[in-house]
C-alpha cells in the first residue's frame, strides 16, 4: 500500500487531496497543519497521526523511516509561499512528492527544486488538473487539427468574502495575488491546448481581480478573473457563487461539470509514472511571476469585463 504525509491538512484543497489518496488506496500515514481544524480526516484516516508544530512531524516522519516504514509520498497542501519549502523537505526526507498548484511562485524557484530533486533522486509532481479534464483534452484534439489562429475569452469568477482579505491570500507576498491563486492552471491549461506564448499584456491588476491578453501560438486569448461577487453576471447572481466560462471564436465550451475528480485522477497518473513534473510547470509559473511585475496597458485589446473598473 503506498503511503502518504499530507502538509496543510487545515487548508481548503486538502480534503481533495484526503480523497484522492483514499480513491487510490493510499493510506495516510500522518499530516501536519498549525491550525487544528482538521476534523475532515475522520471521514477519510482516522488512524492518521496528527500534528500542529512541524518539528514533531518532521521527527515523526524521520522515526518511520528509521523503523523501516518509508513514507512514499508527501503531499503538499500549505500556503504558495511555503510550498518550495515544504516540498524540499519532502525530497530530503527520502519521499517523492505532489504539490499544489501553484507550484512556487518565481520560475527560480523551480530551479534550485530541480537541483534538490536530482541529488535526492526523488521525483516532485504537481496537479495541473486542468490537462485531464475532457473538455479540454477534447478542444486540444481540435486545435491541433486546425491551423487556424482563434478570438478566445476566459472568465473566472469565484466569489470569497471578507476572510479571503484577512488571511494570507490576500497577502501578494505569499499567494502571489488573485491571477497566481486562482488563475495560475487555466494559464497552463491554455498553452497546453493553443501552444507556446508569444507575448503578454497586464490590463488589471487589484487585489480583487485581475486581467490582461495573451498571445499563443494559434490563439489571442483575452482573460479576467475575479474573486468578488459583484463581478458575477447578472444572469448567476444569487443563484451560483462561481461562474466559469471559455468562448472560442464566440461559441462557449462546456467545461463547467466534470471537475470533481480530477484530483483523483491526478494521483491515479502520478502512482503509474504519468505525473506533471518540473518542466511542465514552468511556463504558467513564468507567466504569473511576469504578469506581477508587469506594466498596466490601458488601452489596446482587453477583455470586456475590464472596462469598468478602467474607467474608474
Amino acid at each position: 500500500m503506498t503511503s502518504f504525509a499530507l502538509i496543510g491538512a487545515a487548508g481548503y484543497i486538502a480534503p481533495r487531496h484526503m480523497q484522492a489518496i483514499k480513491a487510490v488506496g493510499g493510506d495516510l500515514k500522518v499530516a501536519y497543519d498549525p491550525n487544528d481544524s482538521v476534523g475532515v480526516i475522520d471521514s477519510h484516516f482516522p488512524q492518521a497521526h496528527f500534528f500542529t508544530e512541524f518539528e514533531r512531524f518532521d521527527r515523526h516522519v524521520d522515526k518511520l523511516h528509521r523503523r523501516g516504514e518509508d513514507i512514499d509520498y508527501v503531499s503538499v497542501c500549505s500556503p504558495n509561499y511555503l510550498h518550495d519549502a515544504h516540498i524540499r523537505f519532502g525530497l530530503r526526507a527520502g519521499c517523492n512528492v505532489i504539490c499544489e498548484k501553484p507550484l512556487v511562485l518565481n520560475p527560480w524557484n523551480i530551479d534550485g527544486l530541480a537541483e534538490i530533486e536530482q541529488h535526492t533522486g526523488r521525483k516532485i509532481n504537481t496537479i495541473l488538473q486542468l490537462r485531464l479534464h475532457p473538455a479540454i483534452q477534447a478542444l486540444k484534439e481540435r486545435i491541433a487539427q486546425s491551423n487556424e489562429r482563434h478570438a478566445v475569452d476566459l472568465t473566472y469568477i469565484t466569489s470569497r468574502g471578507r476572510w479571503y482579505f484577512a488571511s494570507w491570500k490576500g497577502d501578494d507576498s505569499k499567494s502571489g495575488g488573485v491571477a497566481t491563486n486562482i488563475g495560475v492552471h487555466f494559464f497552463d491549461m491554455l498553452a497546453y491546448v493553443f501552444g507556446p506564448l508569444q507575448s503578454q499584456t497586464a490590463s488589471l491588476r487589484e487585489p480583487e481581480r485581475a486581467g490582461g491578453l495573451l498571445s499563443y501560438e494559434k490563439a489571442d486569448v483575452r482573460w479576467f478573473l475575479s474573486v468578488d461577487a459583484n463581478d458575477l453576471p447578472d444572469a448567476v447572481k444569487g443563484k451560483k457563487t462561481t461562474y466559469r466560462s471559455i468562448t472560442l471564436d464566440g461559441e462557449e465550451v462546456e467545461f463547467s461539470d466534470g471537475f470533481t475528480d480530477l484530483h483523483t485522477r491526478s494521483y491515479q497518473e502520478i502512482l503509474a509514472g504519468r505525473g506533471y513534473g518540473l518542466e511542465d510547470v514552468r511556463f504558467c509559473v513564468e507567466v504569473v511571476s511576469e504578469f506581477r511585475r508587469a506594466p498596466i496597458v490601458a488601452n489596446g485589446e482587453r477583455h470586456p469585463f475590464i472596462d469598468k473598473y478602467l474607467k474608474g
